[in-house]
C-alpha cells in the first residue's frame, strides 16, 4: 500500500482519508481478493461470508447506506477533466 510511505503523490495528507484508504484496502484484501493458496477469500475461509463480495456488491452498500441517510457520504467532488476548462 502506497500510502504508507511519502515516496509518490499517493500518500495520505489528511489523517481520516488515511484511515478511509486502509479500511478500503483490508475490505478489498479480505472480503473481495480471491486469494491463490486458499482458492478464496479469507471471510470466506472463516466462514463469515457465504460467498466473496464483488466490486459492484461494494457499491451497492455504499448506495444504499446513502439512500438510508438521505445523501451522499462525503462531500467528495471528482477532479475535473483534462480539457473540461
Amino acid at each position: 500500500m502506497r500510502r504508507m510511505t511519502r515516496l509518490s503523490n499517493g500518500y495520505s495528507k489528511k489523517l481520516m482519508n488515511h484511515h478511509h484508504a486502509t479500511a478500503l484496502h483490508f475490505l478489498y484484501y479480505n472480503w473481495i481478493r480471491k486469494h491463490f493458496t486458499i482458492k478464496t477469500t479469507p471471510a470466506v475461509a472463516a466462514g463469515i461470508a457465504n460467498a466473496p463480495m464483488t466490486i459492484l456488491g461494494l457499491v451497492k452498500l455504499i448506495e444504499e447506506e446513502e439512500a438510508k441517510l438521505g445523501g451522499r457520504l462525503t462531500d467528495y467532488l471528482p477532479a475535473t477533466k483534462w480539457g473540461d476548462d
